[in-house]
């Protein structure tokens, strides 16, 4: 963008102005916190539209988390803790979180133990396709434990 007759270089802030005003373009400060604070010559709202241009590509890029649940009772079933493991492990390779936890209704808090070690259970189970990222936890009525997808 910078004429031919001016040379890419360190210039005092006023000479940077007088250029910009003689090129009929914006001084556009890019890094405030350098010394001296680094600026640029350009359209000031082409690098706008960059700018939001590059910051959309990168917000595409990101990867967004999926969390899916599992939810188990203190005194689950053989059956259905299997009918639950192969949607915990199927979770795990779509690359998705998984959150197991155990509800305790009423007074079944008193089988915490049994929950803690329904969740271990299954943790142990989907070891080839997660890993634990948080051990079983007792918030409130429900035992919660996360497992997280391993990496391909």
């Amino acid at each position: 963008m910078v004429g031919d007759n001016v040379e890419i270089g360190v210039y005092p802030i006023a000479q940077a102005r007088e250029l910009a005003k003689e090129l009929e373009l914006d001084l556009v400060e890019i890094s405030p916190k350098a010394v001296p604070p680094v600026c640029k010559i350009t359209d000031y709202k082409k690098f706008l539209y960059e700018q939001k241009k590059r910051e959309k590509i990168q917000k595409a890029k990101a990867t967004k988390v999926v969390v899916k649940e599992i939810r188990f009772g203190p005194n689950t079933d053989e059956h259905d803790f299997d009918f639950k493991k192969k949607h915990a492990i199927s979770f795990l390779k779509e690359g998705a979180k998984l959150k197991a936890f155990v509800f305790f209704k009423g007074r079944s808090i008193i089988y915490k133990d049994q929950g803690h070690i329904l969740l271990l259970r299954l943790a142990q189970e989907v070891e080839e396709f997660g890993k634990v990222e948080q051990m079983p936890k007792l918030e409130g009525k429900r035992m919660i434990m996360y497992i997280s997808p391993k990496k391909k």
